[in-house]
């Protein structure tokens, strides 16, 4: 089982990794927009909506690398005055009851739209807008299944906790995706 749940965080922690870029990407998009409009008077929808497209990925993304890095917010009052046990409790009832159920309803409410997105490759509704909305929109569906990925390996963790076993450190060498 540990194997298991270190090959399920290798995959959050390496869509987070890869797509952590975008943001990189999206600053020195928004930089270039804005030193084209105010410097030399130009402009491109293509662009601007670029900035959107990139933060859209980077946010859907990188969920999962930030459920895996305790990166939500969470009303945590009792939960980090608990120990290891009363954690996983948490952990193990949240994933389960929350938030598997909160990704297969994203996923099942987003299914149809996605695919009426690809059915006509959904483009820019502006003149000169990207082309591809249909692949962003296809992030919609990406999004919870590395959720569920994520929250299956938080979910065996905590039960490994539960019934006794060392907790699994996340930044052990787990195998490679």
């Amino acid at each position: 089982m540990r194997r298991s749940i270190q090959l399920l965080e290798q995959i959050s922690e390496h869509t987070g990794r890869f797509f952590a870029w975008t943001t990189l990407f999206m600053v020195l998009v928004t930089f270039l927009v804005v030193l084209l409009r105010y410097a030399f008077n130009i402009g491109w929808i293509a662009m601007q909506e670029t900035i959107t497209y990139l933060h859209a990925i980077a946010f859907m993304m990188g969920a999962a690398y930030t459920l895996k890095h305790d990166g939500h917010v969470r009303v945590d009052i009792f939960y980090r005055k608990w120990g290891d046990r009363g954690r996983a409790w948490v952990d193990f009832f949240g994933g389960l009851l929350l938030l598997m159920p909160v990704c297969v309803f994203i996923a099942w409410s987003s299914w149809e739209y996605v695919l009426s997105s690809w059915t006509y490759l959904e483009s820019s509704p502006e003149t000169g807008g990207l082309p591809w909305i249909y692949l962003l929109k296809t992030c919609m569906l990406i999004m919870p299944v590395l959720l569920i990925l994520q929250g299956i390996a938080q979910i065996l963790s905590a039960w490994q906790c539960l019934r006794g076993k060392p907790p699994i450190d996340s930044h052990e060498q787990g195998p490679e995706v």
